[in-house]
């Protein structure tokens, strides 16, 4: 069977409570004997699956990151495809909430993405499958247990699927710095995927001549732009603020 790792205690407990069956192994460092460690462990003995302590060299040799003192091999989860997604906007009876992000590669920003998308009620984040940071266990820690709550939609060709997205009344609303609409011009409240792109570079050509409208996010000091998880937190929240009425 496929393993990868998770690391964190909000990534792993979220594993816990929500795809039990995916976990494999834990390993806690020694010393740790407060509350959470015993309702984890607790939980791992009722599920029949085996954990042990250990000192904290072993889980480093592990994982590549603040692992919080505990690590758990699980099975791979199962990637969401496009036809996965488009299925389940069909069956619901909410107006689809989407975030598309074109281009992020870093694992860090990834992560930070899928925690505000969680928090915000995000249906699904998509990506393309080149240039593009995936699920790593990094990702994972810094989403906080997002991974394991929200869809994560790998596509082979973005501008197609957008496309897809248009022709189920999806409206496309792209972040590009040189655009005259301010965030707060836009309309969230309806079907809608808040498009963004890679620091820097930003959408690409074909993802931008693909968006419905585009977008900017107000400055008034002396930067002249956001990382990407920030300006991801600001537009889905405003998309919130509207969605909520």
């Amino acid at each position: 069977m496929s393993q990868e790792y998770v690391f964190g205690w909000h990534a792993v407990d979220a594993v816990l409570k929500r795809e039990p069956e995916r976990l494999q192994r834990v390993w806690i460092q020694t010393g740790r004997q407060d509350k959470r460690v015993k309702s984890v462990t607790d939980a791992l003995d009722g599920l029949g699956v085996p954990w042990k302590v250990v000192h904290r060299k072993e889980l480093d040799e592990r994982v590549s990151g603040v692992h919080q003192g505990v690590v758990a091999a699980v099975a791979e989860s199962r990637e969401w495809t496009e036809d996965d997604l488009l299925a389940q906007l069909a069956a619901s009876d909410k107006p689809p909430f989407l975030l598309v992000l074109d281009g992020v590669t870093d694992p860090h920003n990834l992560g930070a993405c899928m925690r505000t998308a969680d928090a915000a009620g995000v249906q699904a984040v998509i990506v393309p499958k080149d240039k593009s940071a995936s699920l790593t266990p990094v990702a994972r820690k810094v989403a906080c247990g997002a991974a394991e709550t929200v869809p994560f939609v790998r596509v082979t060709n973005l501008a197609r699927f957008l496309r897809e997205l248009k022709d189920q009344g999806v409206w496309l609303i792209g972040t590009a710095g040189e655009a005259d609409a301010t965030l707060y011009q836009a309309d969230f409240k309806g079907p809608v995927a808040l498009v963004m792109g890679a620091e820097g570079k930003g959408m690409r050509r074909l993802t931008r001549e693909h968006c419905d409208q585009l977008i900017n996010i107000p400055m008034l000091g002396h930067v002249d732009s956001l990382n990407v998880s920030v300006a991801t937190g600001v537009c889905l929240y405003e998309a919130l603020r509207q969605r909520l009425g």
